[in-house]
């Protein structure tokens, strides 16, 4: 059966990804800068006879793998490159060599695992129907993201994908298991930037001031009524500031100004418009209601992430003939952000994530943390699960 020769294929290609895997994770690079990354999965490629472009978004690199009656259908699989400005806290012998640089949130797996599942399919390639297309994707973590960038410049042409598959590393699930879930899975993520202006002065004088610390908690408190009493319950929706702080300022004296931070998540474009309006309304009213002044600025980020429902049943169905029906968990929504989004909105897309914990042996750190880490026997599980969705989609 096919499905035994891409199990038995990824058994027997588990030491090259773990050594790929490590090896990347020991030169990790950060958006938009991934250039020897870039020029490392070119080289594997070439090394394992697939054809490839280098140099969509700059250090993309996009490949082709052909079966039997290329045009027929094609399927698309992403993998993400880039790391985090985190400096690497685990002690281990594939310890990021680039200091305050850590592949932190898994890019190095997703990198490893797609050139090992695109060597497995390459072998394949006389024993199904349709191409599969590579695409290997700089600048995920940092806003307009990479996704958006190869969109524009033509990645989702000549050919143009009928389908497409992510996966990402999930440390709360044990290593082994997978989980999917289909629909609206993923928030938009928009950064709020905002700048209060008052009067500073003595603190024990405060009618003397206009005092941009007191603006700034009331513009908090409010805007939290745009989640809790605009938004439909229905919809999720998330405002957080996370950094505040004032332009001199001590116990006794009253800045001059305050600057905020934050972000607003949701699941709904025509939401998240109308939510950008009433948060610049209600902030600059307040602000100037007070005898200050507020300038905001929203960054727009990535759009919600949907997994296409026929698609997304489908995979679960891969899942389970490969791994078994005890090994694919449903997962609930989550209100993080992925520039994978950007493909769900052109293209019908399944975004699975790949268990990768295993407290056991210590393996629980989330990603984005100096500790984060990997049990590696997921690799394994990784390559061939990625093969085995391809073959199955072009074979549906």
């Amino acid at each position: 059966m096919l499905k035994d020769k891409v199990q038995a294929l990824a058994k027997d290609y588990f030491s090259e990804v773990v050594a790929i895997r490590r090896y990347l994770h020991q030169h990790p690079e950060l958006s938009y800068e991934e250039t020897e990354t870039g020029k490392f999965i070119a080289e594997k490629l070439k090394e394992y006879g697939i054809e490839h472009e280098h140099g969509c978004a700059v250090n993309g690199v996009v490949g082709i793998i052909k079966g039997k009656n290329p045009d027929s259908k094609i399927i698309a699989l992403r993998g993400d490159m880039d790391a985090l400005p985190i400096t690497e806290a685990n002690e281990v012998s594939y310890k990021s060599q680039n200091e305050g640089v850590m592949h932190a949130c898994g890019h190095d797996v997703h990198t490893s695992s797609l050139l090992v599942s695109a060597k497995i399919l390459h072998e394949l390639r006389d024993e199904f129907s349709g191409s599969i297309k590579l695409i290997f994707q700089p600048a995920e973590e940092r806003a307009p993201g990479g996704a958006s960038i190869m969109i524009a410049e033509g990645v989702l042409e000549n050919p143009k994908p009928h389908k497409i598959f992510g996966q990402h590393v999930h440390p709360p699930l044990a290593a082994g298991k997978i989980g999917l879930r289909p629909g609206k899975y993923m928030a938009s993520a928009d950064e709020l930037y905002m700048t209060i202006k008052g009067r500073g002065g003595h603190g024990a004088l405060p009618q003397d001031c206009i005092d941009p610390i007191v603006i700034a908690a009331h513009i908090i408190t409010a805007m939290q009524q745009i989640v809790s009493r605009r938004a439909n319950p229905t919809t999720p929706t998330v405002l957080t500031f996370g950094k505040i702080n004032s332009t001199g300022g001590a116990t006794n004296i009253i800045p001059n100004e305050v600057k905020l931070q934050g972000t607003f998540r949701t699941m709904n474009e025509e939401w998240r418009a109308e939510a950008h309006k009433r948060m610049q309304k209600l902030a600059t009213a307040i602000a100037e209601g007070m005898g200050g002044a507020c300038e905001f600025t929203i960054k727009g980020g990535y759009p919600y992430l949907v997994n296409d429902e026929e698609l997304t049943k489908k995979a679960k169905e891969y899942a389970i003939e490969y791994l078994g029906a005890e090994n694919v968990v449903d997962l609930p929504i989550r209100m993080t952000a992925e520039d994978f989004s950007y493909y769900s909105h052109h293209v019908p897309a399944c975004f699975y994530r790949l268990g990768t914990g295993n407290p056991a042996k210590g393996i629980v750190s989330p990603v984005h943390t100096s500790t984060f880490d990997i049990d590696e026997e997921s690799l394994q599980l990784s390559t061939g699960l990625m093969a085995w969705m391809a073959i199955r989609e072009l074979e549906s």
